[in-house]
């Protein structure tokens, strides 16, 4: 049995509806569906179980002998979180439990980080897994920050040869996009942002530069298509002796306006951009470039390529976005 907890979110949605395409499971669900559309997001997927984060371990202990690996996708991962108590409990506690379970068990983990560790980028957009590597990292807010203080409880328990589960990766996932994260509100990705934008009004919007360096709309970030962050995912899974902690992005940085216009593309519309000036409260802190070191992920043995933006985003516009039915 697979075990995804955040299996109703975006990128663990998309993880189950790859493990059902691929013939792999039965697939176990942990997550919390609320009072929104998110049930969508698996309406068409069968699932051998769906429950609630609160019987997580209840149901791991009573289904112990079943499970062969647990995606721990779940979390709070509102970049504007302000509660450093509750988001400690979901994204710490909860998943250093989770290690310990699954070292016992001798069953896999592997779990969402986030490139959101790497803070402004001033040191890099790489690291070893190791303490020392990770220690000089700093995140800017409390969710990157979560994310960080497990990996480098990992990283300690790795280095001290503690207990693990019988395979362990964490992926730090770069600026993802696909079909399934509707719910997301405020947090969806700029490519949905823009095609709603460009579906209302014409023109799709984005931020004026406020570095010399950069024009209007040539910031850049790692753009990654959610279904390549599934494929990864599901070779680690038939990959057992991969461990580490892995970033997943293209490893090429592409502009906003490059994003904006592959939206437009794919609607077969000519791009009709709007700049606005970044909001003074996030201004000082705005970042400008991000983009993946993927060398381990390929030193490890992971070959396939990444789509490019056009593609991806011609995937998610023409397959998804444009038809009567926008989820996977």
């Amino acid at each position: 049995m697979i075990v995804v907890t955040g299996g109703a979110g975006f990128i663990g949605s998309n993880l189950v509806a790859a493990l059902e395409d691929r013939g792999i499971g039965p697939v176990a669900v942990c997550d919390r569906l609320g009072g929104d559309d998110k049930w969508r997001n698996i309406a068409k997927r069968g699932l051998a179980h769906l429950f609630a984060p609160e019987d997580l371990f209840d149901f791991l202990d009573g289904h112990a002998k079943d499970i062969e690996a647990v995606f721990h996708m779940g979390a709070i991962s509102a970049t504007t979180a302000t509660d450093a108590d509750d988001v400690v409990r979901v994204n710490v506690r909860l998943p250093l439990a989770l290690w310990d379970w699954c070292a016992e068990s001798r069953a896999r983990l592997i779990y969402a980080s986030s490139a959101a560790t790497y803070g402004d980028g001033s040191q890099g957009f790489d690291d070893d897994g190791a303490p020392d590597s990770l220690a000089r990292l700093r995140p800017l807010n409390l969710y990157g920050w979560s994310k960080h203080l497990f990996d480098r409880s990992v990283a300690r328990r790795v280095r001290g040869n503690a207990p693990r589960p019988s395979q362990w990766a964490g992926l730090k996932f770069f600026n993802v996009y696909g079909p399934n994260e509707y719910h997301k509100a405020g947090q969806i990705s700029v490519a949905l942002k823009n095609w709603r934008e460009a579906l209302a009004d014409g023109r799709a919007v984005l931020f004026r530069s406020h570095n010399p360096a950069y024009a209007d709309g040539g910031q850049k970030r790692d753009f990654v298509w959610v279904g390549d962050c599934s494929e990864v995912m599901l070779w680690l899974l038939e990959t057992p002796s991969a461990n580490g902690l892995f970033n997943v992005g293209t490893g090429a940085a592409r502009s906003f306006r490059d994003l904006a216009t592959a939206v437009f593309r794919a609607m077969g519309r000519e791009p009709a951009i709007e700049y606005v000036d970044t909001p003074e409260p996030i201004r000082a802190r705005y970042q400008y470039f991000t983009e993946a070191r993927i060398g381990r992920l390929r030193a490890a043995g992971y070959e396939r390529p990444f789509n490019a933006i056009e593609d991806g985003i011609g995937h998610y516009v023409r397959d998804f976005l444009a038809t009567p039915d926008a989820y996977r």
